[in-house]
């Protein structure tokens, strides 16, 4: 079993910026890749960005792809997602999700991102 928790959701300015990380324990050597999603209020979640653990690669969504910024660490299981020039827009809970090999995904409880305009 892998166990996703999120931290570092807070209520920020527009233009400002925030860190937030996910921890992951169990079963880490398991986990192929680690990303983030978000919810908005009143619409479906989607995904922001996304690492693979082995190469490091990433993918962004198109709207965040030149303010976010997400790495992760080997050895602490950890995946940080690195927010700058925050829009209001941007305000979601924000999901930690692990992709693992045979197993479906795991999702971590969310931590909440609201940035006041």
């Amino acid at each position: 079993q892998v166990h996703l928790v999120e931290s570092g959701g807070a209520l920020v300015q527009a233009g400002g910026s925030l860190r937030l990380s996910c921890a992951a324990s169990g079963n880490t050597f398991s986990i192929i890749a680690l990303a983030w999603y978000r919810q908005p209020p009143g619409k479906q979640r989607e995904l922001v960005a996304r690492i693979f653990m082995s190469s490091g690669d990433t993918y962004y969504q198109a709207s965040v792809k030149d303010r976010f910024a997400i790495s992760r660490d080997n050895a602490k299981s950890t995946a940080d997602l690195q927010m700058n020039n925050l829009k209001s827009e941007d305000t979601a809970v924000y999901y930690c999700q692990a992709i693992l090999g045979r197993d479906p995904p795991k999702w971590g409880q969310g931590t909440q991102v609201t940035v006041s305009s």
